[in-house]
């Protein structure tokens, strides 16, 4: 007996059914491989399906009456997620390629440590760009708060609070 499909499911379909190829093609000529294409295809539908508050009783808005720039909104966040999460990873495997064969991690740390530096990476995603970019100075570069606040132009007290909140979003979002 087949699952009663809710508005939103039935709403998600359509959209599916009616642009799923215009989308292929969109991301085909912009991304110009066909693999990634369907992939962010596919995932862009995938995120429309875990967002429940999208059906249209719930909010009528352009996303239904404009689908295509709507699903070209979405599919376009993935796409620079995609593009951040290899150079990510190209970094970490140039970073790795430098260690000395002794030092260097087996295979499943390997991934683990890129998991990881992807939930990181996802993490400061949601963050505003001067906190992100005093997050990173700091744990990448060790520099300290006096440091980070000459070179991005503010207040040390502002430094500060942009760790902490840099530090709550980490605690937050990882596991």
């Amino acid at each position: 007996m087949p699952a009663v499909q809710s508005v939103h499911d039935r709403a998600i379909a359509h959209l599916y059914t009616a642009h799923h190829g215009w989308l292929l093609g969109w991301l085909r000529r912009r991304i110009g491989n066909g693999w990634d294409a369907a992939d962010l295809a596919q995932d862009t539908f995938v995120r429309l399906l875990a967002a429940p508050d999208t059906t249209p009783e719930k909010q009528r808005g352009w996303q239904f009456d404009e689908p295509r720039a709507y699903l070209a909104l979405v599919a376009k966040r993935l796409l620079v997620n995609l593009h951040r999460r290899r150079a990510l990873e190209q970094a970490y495997l140039e970073t790795l390629a430098r260690l000395p064969e002794s030092l260097a991690p087996s295979p499943e740390q390997r991934a683990l440590l890129l998991e990881a530096l992807q939930q990181i990476d996802a993490a400061l995603d949601g963050l505003p760009a001067p906190v992100r970019t005093a997050f990173l100075l700091a744990q990448l570069e060790g520099l300290g708060h006096a440091a980070i606040a000459a070179r991005l132009g503010r207040s040390e007290r502002t430094v500060k609070r942009y760790m902490v909140q840099a530090m709550a979003c980490c605690i937050v979002h990882l596991p």
